[in-house]
């Protein structure tokens, strides 16, 4: 019939082939940047809630799982051992973020737990049997030094920061669990062939952010998978902390449901798109706008300001680990140079 349009038999690949090079190009950009900008609300989203923060894990844990079960189909498949190991890394991360939201400000959770590669790289060559290069150790100074700053610039008590102490120890502890899940991610992608692991992004998530963020690689495969079971986790874990229910009022409800279904659960849907179209490094500086946009939330949101030694703990701790990314983008690309010719013959 005339002025019906011929369906388009072709598969999801070939459609994004037959698209303009400057659109392809774009796209997965975008879309990074729009993970990026969904996983940097999670502090001030947190905040708004007034529940505690155990039923705010719970809740927002559980639909992040269900949103990703119906946006992943990838997720639906049955963990192995190794997965839930990640699994339970990724879900104590997940609760400690949550907590240490409550307790101290977006800045110093976010900061605290973007000091994940110290960790990585100093428990790396005893769990993964990586070197650590001599490049890796101004890196890790530089993030030590930030750790320390952090730790020590202790904001003075407020409203949405009331235990600014316990709240920094907590975001700290969720540094370790991060790096260790990102640990976990680089081992499931070995196992799978993949070279580099799959990462994850955001806090919860990864890329040089670090948000409940590490690795700048495709949370795909065996990567998504443990992610998707440590939101079934991380909810199973909240539960009995978060009983007897608390009183939930609309507003909460409104602030949880956007916390899973958008913050999480769209956030991750983008990220699987746009990664895999994007070098690592620069998959990297686009997933940076998340740690950069968490306190500036906050400040919009409910007035949390920076202190100087905030600010400067948290730049040296970006700062250094975007070197180490370009640092390690480079000796890859040396290292494949290198190994071409003897590829060739």
């Amino acid at each position: 019939m005339a002025g019906v349009q011929k369906l388009d038999r072709r598969g999801p690949q070939e459609q994004i082939a037959a698209r303009p090079p400057a659109r392809r190009a774009l796209r997965p950009r975008l879309e990074l940047l729009a993970a990026a900008a969904l996983f940097s609300t999670g502090g001030a989203a947190i905040k708004s809630t007034h529940l505690s923060g155990w039923p705010v894990a719970c809740l927002r844990s559980a639909i992040a799982a269900a949103a990703l079960l119906l946006v992943l189909p990838q997720v639906r498949r049955r963990p192995t051992r190794r997965m839930l190991g990640v699994a339970a890394c990724y879900a104590a991360t997940m609760i400690l973020f949550v907590l240490a939201n409550k307790l101290t400000t977006a800045a110093s959770t976010i900061y605290l737990q973007s000091s994940a590669p110290l960790f990585v790289l100093l428990l790396s060559p005893w769990l993964l049997g990586e070197r650590i290069r001599r490049g890796d150790l101004l890196s890790m100074a530089a993030i030590a030094l930030g750790l320390a700053l952090l730790v020590t610039g202790l904001e003075p008590a407020s409203a949405t920061a009331p235990e600014p102490l316990r709240g920094n120890l907590l975001a700290a502890l969720s540094g370790l669990t991060w790096a260790l899940t990102i640990m976990g991610m680089r081992s499931l992608g070995r196992g799978a062939g993949g070279g580099e692991a799959d990462g994850v992004a955001g806090s919860e998530t990864a890329g040089a952010s670090g948000s409940e963020a590490g690795e700048a690689g495709a949370p795909r495969g065996d990567g998504i998978v443990a992610a998707f079971w440590g939101n079934v986790l991380a909810a199973a874990a909240a539960l009995p902390m978060s009983l007897p229910p608390p009183a939930v009022r609309a507003a909460d409800w409104l602030v949880i449901a956007f916390l899973g279904v958008f913050q999480i659960g769209l956030a991750y849907f983008l990220l699987t798109r746009g990664i895999g179209g994007v070098p690592a490094l620069e998959a990297s500086l686009l997933l940076l706008l998340e740690p950069v946009l968490n306190p500036l939330w906050a400040w919009l949101v409910h007035g949390e300001r920076i202190g100087p030694r905030v600010l400067a703990g948290g730049a040296l701790i970006l700062a250094a680990t975007l070197l180490n990314s370009w640092h390690d983008a480079r000796l890859s690309a040396t290292e494949r140079r290198a190994a071409e010719p003897a590829g060739a013959g």
